[in-house]
């Protein structure tokens, strides 16, 4: 058992246009901190090309067709307000939702504890047929139906952490009952969606709307007393991880005021539930993250956490 990181450098191919948020800098950002000596252990992993097949179990044939006719040659094309497109754009977030797949794979078949995809552009904003958000493609919704369907799993569960409502994940989920759905998110805040009323076509989806300024304090009181439990119900096989960490104070594009050991603390929670009723098996995929320094400094500390729970279970196999 051990943590597998996987990653290529096609997520830097994805560029955006001057100004933009979602930049190659965060992908630099996370994988210059995971060079540090206290991720030796980590085993790296080039990051397949999600198959057509994978793909289509969350996105209709003629939206994927439609991605692809919308790649320009040179410059970018704007699919909705801050979605854009270059020529890099589709293969990266192929490599996105083809590196959540292949760690499904591999935390399924034993070869390791759990799993970070370090790619971009995330994906948990994309709807069956539109993308927004900065997101092409559902990564983490693509990766669970992976599981259900290839893996034949009858129960997994998505935790989003980001500070975004996941409203791709939970178009994507909501006709799913093998799938649990729980979002933590700041609300008011985009894309508008996420209420509490919002509980999809089997009760599976869970939201839980933050005020602004919510802090680690108040965060971990709400996730004790709503999210785990909800986790612990639905006993999943797999857990599945929206791992944003623009809930963090220093984030420009919203208001909650995390820290980094409030991402350490919500790692732990996460693993520790895992280890309670699905063996450890864990995925966690990049999603958002907008302040380079906090972003590199929160991915890497959550990054750790899965480390030392795969080290553990490497222990204790032998």
């Amino acid at each position: 058992m051990t943590t597998i990181l996987f990653s290529h450098p096609d997520a830097a191919a994805h560029e955006m246009p001057e100004g933009h948020p979602e930049q190659v800098a965060r992908y630099t950002a996370v994988m210059q901190a995971l060079r540090a000596s206290e991720f030796v252990a980590l085993e790296r992993q080039d990051a397949p090309l999600a198959t057509d097949e994978a793909l289509l179990r969350c996105h209709p044939a003629t939206y994927l067709a439609r991605v692809a006719r919308a790649i320009p040659e040179t410059g970018w094309t704007q699919l909705d307000a801050d979605t854009h497109v270059m020529a890099g754009s589709e293969m990266a977030a192929r490599r996105g939702a083809g590196a959540a797949c292949a760690a499904v794979d591999s935390v399924m078949s034993g070869a390791a504890q759990n799993a970070f995809c370090a790619m971009r552009p995330p994906g948990h904003h994309a709807e069956r047929d539109t993308a927004m958000g900065f997101c092409l493609y559902g990564t983490v919704a693509i990766a669970a139906k992976h599981a259900l369907e290839v893996h034949g799993l009858s129960r997994v569960a998505v935790v989003d952490f980001d500070v975004h409502h996941g409203n791709g994940t939970q178009d994507l989920l909501w006709d799913e009952a093998r799938a649990t759905f729980v979002s933590t998110h700041q609300s008011p805040l985009y894309p508008g969606s996420g209420r509490v009323e919002e509980r999809g076509a089997h009760g599976q989806i869970t939201n839980l709307p933050l005020a602004p300024g919510t802090d680690g304090s108040a965060y971990r009181e709400i996730f004790l007393a709503k999210a785990a439990p909800v986790l612990r119900a639905a006993r999943p096989e797999l857990i599945l991880v929206s791992a944003g960490f623009d809930a963090h104070r220093a984030d420009p594009l919203a208001q909650l005021d995390l820290e980094t050991e409030d991402f350490v603390w919500i790692t732990e929670q996460l693993c520790d539930l895992a280890a309670e009723m699905c063996h450890g098996r864990l995925v966690s995929v990049l999603e958002g993250g907008y302040d380079l320094t906090a972003l590199a400094e929160a991915a890497s500390a959550h990054v750790a956490v899965l480390l030392s729970r795969g080290e553990l279970a490497r222990e204790g196999a032998r």
